[in-house]
């Protein structure tokens, strides 16, 4: 190893140590003292919401080429940072999920056992350039009884550190330790690196961020990962659609904001209605500013959209511009869906309940929505006050990551004295 690996390596052990013994105290921490850390944590980024405001256009003068998809999730508004302290608040307000009976059955022995909710322990949380990212992980961990280190993009370092002393800020006021709560002490990428070798010190890795950063995560974690979702979402709109409702909900899964994971990536739309129903939602998004990538079948409708490749398909824009398709039915939307979708988010617009309730059953995705846009496929919306994530995957929980996500289980065992033979 070079020099500096042997002190990303060595910073990365200091944290982590701190990080587990600050896990300890929070797991046996009462309730009370976990959400007034919380509530002092919403106070302070109230209060201090200059600081953080002033840090974030310090971030964003530093990186002027960012895309504007990009720029706008990086992007912090005093309604953006208020939207952080009422998603904290939120948190706070949750059912505690540490001590919860999960379930109590007693054994023809006299044996009874329960299974319990406990903390995690220490969640390693890689991120990209959203920096309320910050504020929603260390919220949900603390409620959920967990320490978290968080390593951020390098976009968002001066963000991350004002957001992150706000944080402190409500552990020391509720007399938690403050190693409950870190931010990478370096920006190199080496760090990243080391958390994901850090078995026995970090005993979960959560990436939330593009393609790449999932892939490299996955390959490369000798750490148990809980992945998080590539958001290309589809909005399939059946024949028994009601065309105004179809309207309004495509402009805004797509265009409400294009950045976010939730946004519609690609429309799906039955053959049968596409010729009355295509040009007024090309029209209106359109008049939002969107641009189109159309198969040939949507192409003979309006013909000056412009043609898409397969790769368009597979594509998460991120961006204003919407991939368009001509299906026959239900199961043609779904062999689509099938094949070129992340299992993130899918939305089908029908008046038909049959029809959504068959649809809904058969996806495979972390999320189905009937009748309203994939954009509320977000943890506030879901009532979690905020999300660390989309999850996917066979072997875990799907959906968005609150703080019931965020705790294991383990076993009481209650006896009268009972011995084994």
């Amino acid at each position: 190893m070079t020099a500096l690996a042997d002190e990303v390596a060595r910073l990365l052990d200091t944290a982590a140590r701190a990080a587990r013994d600050a896990a300890r105290v929070l797991a046996t921490a009462p309730r009370p003292q976990r959400d007034a850390a919380l509530m002092a944590a919403a106070a302070a980024l109230r209060a201090r919401a200059d600081v953080v405001l002033a840090a974030n256009a310090e971030d964003l003068a530093a990186a002027p080429d960012l895309s504007p998809a990009f720029r706008d999730r990086l992007a912090l508004t005093p309604a953006r940072v208020e939207a952080m302290a009422c998603a904290v608040e939120e948190v706070a307000a949750l059912p505690d999920p540490v001590g919860r009976v999960l379930a109590e059955w007693t054994r023809p022995n006299g044996l009874v056992i329960r299974r319990v909710a406990q903390p995690l322990g220490v969640i390693g949380m890689i991120y990209e350039s959203r920096p309320n990212v910050g504020a929603d992980a260390a919220a949900l961990c603390l409620k959920a009884g967990s320490a978290v280190i968080l390593r951020g993009g390098k976009e968002s370092l001066r963000s991350a550190a004002a957001i992150h002393s706000c944080m402190v800020e409500g552990l020391r006021a509720a007399g938690l330790p403050e190693a409950a709560v870190q931010v990478a002490p370096t920006a190199d990428r080496a760090f990243v690196a080391a958390m994901l070798r850090a078995a026995g010190l970090i005993d979960l890795i959560i990436p939330r961020g593009g393609k790449g950063l999932v892939q490299r995560v996955q390959e490369e974690a000798r750490v148990p990962v809980l992945a998080h979702a590539e958001g290309l979402c589809h909005t399939y709109i059946h024949a028994a659609a009601d065309p105004a409702m179809a309207r309004a909900i495509l402009a805004n899964a797509k265009m409400r904001r294009t950045g976010v994971c939730g946004a519609t990536e690609t429309l799906l739309i039955d053959a049968a209605i596409a010729p009355g129903l295509l040009p007024l939602l090309v029209a209106d998004l359109r008049a939002l500013g969107c641009d189109f990538r159309a198969d040939d079948r949507a192409r003979a409708i309006l013909p000056e959209l412009p043609a898409a490749t397969e790769a368009d398909f597979a594509t998460e824009w991120l961006d204003a511009v919407l991939s368009v398709k001509l299906v026959d039915g239900p199961d043609a939307a779904l062999d689509h869906i099938a094949r070129f979708g992340s299992e993130h988010t899918e939305a089908i617009i029908t008046q038909d309940a049959a029809v959504a309730a068959d649809f809904l059953a058969r996806l495979s995705s972390a999320v189905g929505i009937h009748n309203a846009s994939t954009q509320f496929c977000d943890g506030g919306e879901f009532g979690f006050g905020a999300e660390i994530g989309i999850a996917t995957g066979r072997l875990h929980a799907r959906g968005p990551v609150g703080p019931e996500q965020l705790c294991t289980f383990r076993y009481q065992v209650m006896g009268t004295g009972q011995t084994r033979s």
